[in-house]
């Protein structure tokens, strides 16, 4: 747009200082503006609750904030975004405070700009490679200016459901309703495709509804966003599980392409002795008990104390961000005490910097290099056995391996385990009936990664069940690829079909 502007003048003047000093006038602050974030609310506040911790952006800070971008000859905070989103473009906009262009842009390129602001690790991906946060001036603050400018574009009306110029006579038919399904969908309908999405959950979302707390991410930004492509006419089939209610091969003759996504959900274990005694759960379990309550539904487990940590000493056992999402959970269940085992130190923690911090701010007590080696009691949970650990030589991963000191155990007082390990894909080709679908040594289903099919001819797959788990910002990007690829795929189905006839 600066390029247009210097082009249009008709003055001798020099165009490398104009165009210097148009962008210093409304970028390149960072040298005169230091970095911040919306204020979080009061620790004390925040722990009572599961609103979002964040408090919002005002106009004038999302503008000024958005100013410190450096508009570098090479954005890496683009480059390290899963969805290339155009993140310089955009905060120049925002400073300019053109704020429904700033949207425009944004949404081009992710359909879930508000999820993407509030959940993504911005610090590990586009703010933690941010020019000026290496150069020593503190990163812009790009999730939250993202999440600023959609919710801005939600109040003033500006978000609006599909149009669909020319419907097309072929169907697709998707299996998931999480972000890789929702995302797809929403590509495939813009193209008038007629889609229907499949889902075993009684509400769209997936993880994003029952797996995230609302501290994270509030559920009526989501249903906010499915009722959205409801409006676009795309259809919702909830409860519906494929093997039971209709084999994949009876969704096959029912569309024209298929789309498997459906994420990852097993949770993976730890085999320890002990392993079958009472309140060791699952961490899907745990926040889906959670957020179920939060939408106001019944959950027997919780109201009979069972799957509720109020008054216990919970251990949450695992690094990553799920895990964090349930020591934060704990903490505002009102658990007695809420510890993290970990079997790294925190340098080496796999979630989100951030949320360790906020964990560590509300009260988690992180017990660093530390296993689990055995659960004790006589019915249910009453201690944890745990070996010391120390890290060793980097292994295939880069990462240096974990190795248990010997003689180093020691016991933890623990009312409930939560193991939030990590998640395996489940044995689709069983659970569809379709033994032909191929899958990799992992479980997850092998696919070209160029066209995203699967070794059955117009069947496709993404997000999770693909690359394993993951980032919801990678569903998207792989929910976005698979809808061009199955949209090329009828296109051809087509031209067939009209040559045959």
């Amino acid at each position: 747009m600066t390029y247009l502007l210097l082009y249009k003048l008709k003055t001798p003047y020099n165009l490398s200082k104009i165009y210097k000093n148009i962008m210093t006038d409304k970028m390149l602050k960072f040298v005169k503006i230091g970095q911040q974030t919306p204020p979080k609310r009061k620790v004390d506040t925040r722990k009572q609750d599961f609103k979002e911790i964040y408090d919002e952006y005002i106009n004038e800070k999302a503008k000024e904030q958005s100013s410190r971008c450096s508009q570098c000859g090479v954005p890496f905070c683009q480059v390290h975004c899963p969805l290339s989103n155009n993140i310089p473009d955009w905060l120049k906009l925002t400073a300019e405070g053109r704020l429904k262009e700033a949207y425009e842009l944004s949404q081009s390129t992710n359909n879930m700009p508000e999820v993407c602001g509030r959940i993504c690790p911005q610090d590990r991906l586009c703010e933690g490679n941010c020019v000026i946060e290496q150069s020593g001036h503190g990163t812009v603050t790009i999730g939250s200016v993202e999440k600023y400018i959609t919710d801005n574009a939600w109040e003033q009306g500006w978000v609006k459901p599909i149009q669909v110029n020319q419907e097309k006579n072929q169907s697709v038919g998707i299996i998931g309703a999480g972000p890789a399904g929702l995302a797809a969908a929403e590509q495939l309908r813009k193209s008038g495709y007629k889609i229907t999405v499949y889902d075993r959950y009684d509400r769209a979302g997936g993880l994003l509804i029952y797996g995230i707390p609302n501290f994270k991410l509030e559920k009526e930004i989501v249903e906010r966003r499915t009722k959205l492509l409801k409006d676009g006419g795309i259809e919702f089939l909830q409860n519906f599980e494929v093997g039971k209610d209709a084999t994949l091969d009876q969704l096959r003759k029912k569309h024209d392409a298929i789309l498997i996504a459906t994420g990852v959900y097993k949770a993976r274990e730890v085999e320890l002795n002990g392993n079958d005694l009472d309140n060791i759960f699952p961490a899907m379990d745990f926040l889906t008990a959670s957020n179920k309550k939060g939408l106001g539904d019944e959950v027997e487990l919780f109201d009979k104390g069972i799957l509720n940590a109020e008054g216990k000493d919970v251990v949450v056992i695992g690094g990553g961000d799920t895990a964090m999402d349930c020591v934060r959970t704990s903490i505002r269940q009102k658990a007695k005490s809420v510890k993290c085992l970990y079997r790294r130190d925190k340098e080496n923690m796999p979630g989100s910097a951030r949320e360790v911090t906020n964990a560590e701010e509300e009260g988690v007590q992180f017990v660093w290099l530390s296993s689990p080696k055995a659960f004790k009691g006589t019915n249910k949970i009453e201690k944890l056995v745990v070996d010391q650990i120390k890290l060793g030589d980097p292994d295939e991963s880069g990462r240096r391996k974990p190795q248990v000191q010997e003689g180093s155990s020691y016991e933890i007082n623990a009312d409930m385990v939560i193991k939030a390990l990590g998640f395996d894909p489940e044995d689709l080709p069983k659970m569809f009936e379709a033994n032909e679908l191929q899958v990799t040594k992992w479980g997850t289903i092998k696919a070209d990664f160029d066209t995203m099919e699967t070794n059955i001819k117009g069947v496709f797959a993404a997000g999770d069940i693909i690359r394993g788990a993951s980032l919801v910002v990678w569903a998207i990007k792989d929910g976005r690829d698979a809808a061009t690829s199955i949209k090329n795929y009828l296109e051809n189905k087509s031209i067939k079909e009209r040559r045959v006839a």
